[in-house]
């Protein structure tokens, strides 16, 4: 990949990543949650999930994905049930206010980052945007290994910072919330975007 590529990919990924979607909401509901410290584990779980799926497209397993009906519909139906599960328990959760410390109220460092990876590597739309945009910045005449893993490291980068700002913005909008009233209606709204991502996802057909 030469630099005039690879700078016109890396333009590129600073759209992608800051484009609304199921991980923008997952890296804004860590930070209302839980602070930005505790939060932000949630973003090594998205890129851990993106990087994933580079890989998965890479290896041409992501073809072989879009082009099974069954597999498809396997991995999509997945992501909605997951996103659906995240907002009912958004809803649910708790109302009390994160500390001056970020202490959390409950999430493990595991929990966290293994919720935001499975946000991204059940989401089959990702896979398909992937295939779409990815094959434009490859040279097919070069080795393909170092290609995709330029593009796996440059998409965890713009992740790493987009995400960062997603969560710092949540946790600044919960650190002027006291009262838990408040509090309870972020998190149903909170709720009601993954909820609302679950549905988009349940429409997202494959490409025939």
């Amino acid at each position: 990949m030469s630099i005039s590529t690879w700078l016109a990919f890396f333009v590129a990924s600073w759209a992608i990543s800051f484009s609304p979607g199921s991980g923008a909401i997952s890296a804004m509901s860590a930070g209302l949650r839980h602070g930005f410290r505790r939060g932000y584990w949630n973003t090594a779980g998205l890129i851990l999930g993106i990087v994933c799926q580079v890989i998965i497209v890479g290896a041409g397993l992501g073809a072989l994905l879009a082009a099974s009906e069954v597999g498809f519909a396997i991995v999509k139906w997945l992501g909605v049930a997951y996103l659906v599960y995240l907002g009912v328990r958004q809803m649910r959760s708790h109302a009390a206010p994160v500390q001056a410390d970020d202490t959390p109220h409950d999430g493990s460092r595991r929990a966290l980052v293994t919720s935001g990876f499975l946000v991204n590597i059940t989401n089959p739309k990702g896979t398909v945007f992937l295939l779409a945009v990815v094959p434009q910045f490859i040279n097919p005449a070069n080795p393909l290994t170092g290609q995709y893993a330029a593009i796996a490291a440059t998409l965890a980068f713009t992740d790493l910072v987009a995400m960062g700002i997603y969560t710092a913005l949540a946790a600044k909008v919960l650190r002027l919330l006291r009262n838990p009233h408040h509090i309870r209606w972020m998190n149903r709204i909170f709720g009601g975007l993954f909820i609302a991502a679950g549905v988009w996802l349940a429409t997202f057909r494959r490409q025939a």
